[in-house]
């Protein structure tokens, strides 16, 4: 019984370690990079960070929202959120982050989730970001580098609501 559950526990170590070895997404990569670019990882120091997503074209009609989590560490259930809106012209694509919350995995919360640290936009916005966590909690995972969310591609543009906003002419 001792040898199955062993040979159990290995089996799933290696499923996980395979898992995590699949090649991030164009989008994903595309994505983790406005976010380190806009300063919303804790540390500079970090030399990956685990992501999951999901892109939404349903909730806010007329857009296309991409979800992403940042995982505190790969087999973690807690982490950052983000809702970021997606726009495409030609060939050049717009990556607009419009809100993040710190969130834990918790039976008592929305969907399963509780905010640490809660979204902006009140209820509604915490039900669309809590619904999204618990739709990628059930996709891969991907490990992306610092040196690859780093790496530019010039058809990418990156915003957040947390840039600094123009100030008014005032005459």
């Amino acid at each position: 019984m001792k040898k199955l559950a062993l040979a159990l526990l290995l089996v799933a170590c290696f499923a996980v370690k395979a898992r995590s070895q699949e090649q991030p997404p164009q989008l994903l990569l595309r994505a983790a990079h406005c976010l380190s670019v806009k300063s919303f990882f804790p540390s500079k120091t970090v030399q990956e960070l685990t992501f999951g997503y999901l892109v939404d074209e349903k909730s806010y009609p007329g857009k296309r929202v991409m979800y992403v989590v940042s995982y505190a560490a790969f087999a973690r259930s807690n982490g950052s959120a983000f809702a970021i809106v997606l726009t495409q012209q030609d060939d050049h694509q717009s990556f607009d982050i419009q809100n993040n919350a710190a969130f834990v995995l918790s039976k008592r919360g929305i969907h399963g989730v509780s905010f640490a640290t809660p979204p902006l936009g009140g209820d509604w916005t915490q039900e669309r970001l809590a619904s999204a966590i618990e739709r990628i909690e059930k996709q891969p995972r991907f490990t992306i580098t610092a040196k690859d969310m780093l790496t530019i591609d010039p058809s990418v543009s990156c915003e957040a609501y947390t840039d600094p906003q123009p100030k008014p002419n005032v005459k």
